[in-house]
């Protein structure tokens, strides 16, 4: 019989996601992943190591990441297979389902949409810092709708299409193999000289295996908006990141906004170029709609991975 195991593993983290009362009492898997990626920055990216030495220690985190993620994804697929047999899938969804963020990254981005609905600036401003990066202290309103939208779209890729698409044709190991090195990338894949050697390898690494879901992510958001494939195509191109662009310009483009544009990181304002030709006033009402659209776009993955079930 088809073994529904993404269309299960979209459906227990839209359900329930990670709980809170969980993640206090044992974390998240991510998290497993984090110390490592600390443990060998500790022992491996010291300053007196050359640029080289570095960058093969960063390639060695990487493959040791790759390892234990890979491994541990075998491993609970053979102990479902060993335990429910025919009904392995059921296990595996469950095992799958944390690597998915379908319900935190609404939640997240709801938080901001509420605050900035009740007038509250600092409470949105508060909200917005739990998903980007950038400097939030002196955003306005605009400021805030757009870092939290900009957010939305990146995370769809990240957050959920990728998981996915690498738990369609790998399996489980994909999934975790893609979470261990998006964790890398986002802990040490930066451009700053302490970390640009060490942390290449993760850097390539997560833009590689991120390279053909991203491009996914963006036409699912274009079609469930029925719009924005011109931005998509024109501006995708304007992000730092070769993959980030494309859900991001079809969000732009979608939504009749600009995003992205000049940001503030530790105090150094970083002038990156607008994405879409749109209005950049953005305010409660978009995020409101970019959450309507980011659910559409959720649907369609519902879509493929039902299909993908029963083509098997």
């Amino acid at each position: 019989m088809p073994e529904p195991v993404a269309l299960a593993a979209l459906a227990i983290d839209a359900a329930v996601g990670w709980p809170a009362a969980l993640y206090r009492r044992v974390g998240h898997p991510v998290g497993g992943f984090a110390a490592i990626i600390r443990r060998c920055a500790a022992m491996w990216n010291a300053s007196s190591r050359s640029p080289g030495a570095r960058r093969v220690m960063g390639l060695a985190t990487v493959a040791i990441l790759t390892g234990v993620a890979g491994g541990t994804g075998w491993l609970l697929t053979w102990l479902a297979h060993q335990a429910l047999g025919g009904w392995s899938w059921i296990g595996i969804a469950l095992f799958a389902a944390p690597g998915l963020a379908q319900r935190s990254l609404f939640e997240h981005v709801g938080a901001v949409r509420d605050a900035l609905g009740t007038g509250d600036i600092e409470a949105a401003r508060s909200a917005v810092a739990m998903i980007v990066g950038r400097d939030v202290e002196t955003l306005d309103e605009a400021g805030v709708a757009r870092a939290a939208i900009e957010s939305l779209a990146e995370s769809f890729c990240d957050g959920i299409a990728a998981p996915l698409f690498w738990l369609l044709v790998l399996g489980l190991p994909g999934l975790w193999i893609y979470k261990a090195i998006n964790t890398a990338d986002s802990l040490i894949g930066h451009r700053e000289p302490s970390w640009r050697a060490f942390g290449c390898a993760a850097a390539r690494a997560d833009d590689l295996l991120n390279l053909v879901p991203a491009r996914i992510a963006g036409a699912l958001i274009c079609l469930a908006a029925l719009r924005g494939w011109r931005v998509m195509w024109r501006d995708a191109r304007e992000h730092a990141s070769p993959n980030a662009g494309w859900t991001e310009a079809a969000m732009a483009g979608a939504l009749g906004l600009k995003l992205a544009g000049p940001a503030s990181y530790d105090g150094e304002t970083h002038v990156k170029p607008w994405i879409g030709d749109g209005r950049a006033d953005a305010g409660t009402a978009d995020v409101t709609r970019a959450l309507s659209l980011y659910l559409r776009a959720c649907a369609l993955l519902w879509l493929i991975a039902g299909v993908a079930a029963w083509a098997r």
